[in-house]
């Protein structure tokens, strides 16, 4: 690693005097002065100087499907498992094809071998009490960084074009949002007449059944935003909010689901993406009380699948997955 830094180093002073030389020489429009233009970017560990135009960028945790979608100048990236399921070929052929740099969690942060990818800007796309498990001024030896992560599921819109931003990549992630508004607006008109008349509820899949607790999703969070981009609206509110995802879901014990559930006139919930049901959601079905429900009765308990959706490319693929769940609403 020393050595790749000094090579680095070296070869920065050298770019650096070269520019120099060149605005001396009269200046911004000599070849390769782009490449050394800077701005200030906001991000959640502070005012972070980087590239106008990064050429090599590594990505961690969320940013990696967003940037991946973005066409940014990838060299190296996290592992994103549960993000597999929703990749078109061409973002997994991508994904397989870059260099892993760190694991799934924060703490497997690989810093040699982020140095030998050589970024000119690391992005990492943890949340904020994360982001104390990596050891930030190792990496900003490396190269600048900016940590921009979610804490509400909801903010994943906000929180990848500010990724896509930060990468230079700005062009292909708006034309992917366009495409994913346009495509929403047409499934919300499609239900206009039928879902804002009822009161929805969720359940998750990150209940804890060794707790005997499960998971209720209200709006805004994993199971339940991109349906309400739909036309989906789930009641309800988080009694004692706990901050990030806990002030959009609550863990109620088992005893307390008739209690959540009862006034739902549809319920949804989360499967996976083959349409297997995940073990806390399975607890909750597999309930007595879950059977007595007046909307699972009525037939009106509804799986959903791509719930863990936080691009557009990926959340037009949680669209369709919505739309052919709610399509027997329009014939009730």
């Amino acid at each position: 690693m020393s050595i790749a830094r000094t090579s680095r180093i070296a070869g920065a002073l050298v770019l650096a005097l070269a520019v120099a030389a060149g605005c001396g020489s009269g200046g911004a429009g000599e070849p390769g002065a782009a490449a050394a233009e800077t701005r200030v970017f906001a991000a959640d560990n502070g005012e972070i100087t980087i590239p106008v135009s990064p050429k090599r960028v590594v990505a961690t945790g969320y940013a990696v499907p967003a940037l991946l979608e973005a066409n940014a100048p990838l060299v190296g990236i996290s592992t994103w498992q549960r993000g597999l399921p929703l990749m078109t070929p061409e973002d997994r052929a991508k994904y397989d094809g870059l260099a892993k740099v760190a694991g799934e969690q924060a703490a497997e942060t690989n810093y040699e071998a982020i140095a030998q990818a050589e970024p000119d800007l690391i992005v990492i796309g943890v949340p904020k009490p994360v982001l104390a498990d990596i050891d930030v001024k190792r990496l900003e030896a490396i190269a600048p960084v900016v940590a921009i992560g979610p804490s509400v599921p909801s903010m994943w819109r906000d929180l990848s074009r500010k990724q896509a931003d930060a990468a230079g990549a700005l062009a292909t992630f708006d034309a992917t949002r366009d495409e994913y508004q346009a495509k929403a607006a047409k499934i919300a008109e499609k239900y206009a007449g039928v879902l804002p008349r009822l009161k929805l509820a969720h359940v998750g899949a990150y209940g804890e059944v060794a707790k005997g607790n499960f998971q209720r999703e209200f709006n805004g969070s994993w199971g339940t935003n991109i349906a309400q981009d739909a036309g989906a609206s789930y009641y309800g509110q988080v009694k004692v909010k706990g901050g990030g995802s806990k002030d959009v879901s609550e863990y109620p014990s088992i005893e307390e689901l008739a209690a959540a559930y009862t006034e739902a006139d549809v319920i949804t919930y989360s499967v996976a993406a083959d349409g297997s049901v995940p073990p806390p959601v399975k607890y909750v079905l597999d309930s007595e009380l879950w059977k007595n429900l007046p909307a699972v009765k009525a037939g009106k308990a509804i799986p959903l699948r791509y719930t863990e959706a936080a691009t557009y490319r990926a959340a037009m693929k949680t669209l369709d997955a919505v739309d052919e769940a709610f399509a027997p609403l329009l014939n009730p």
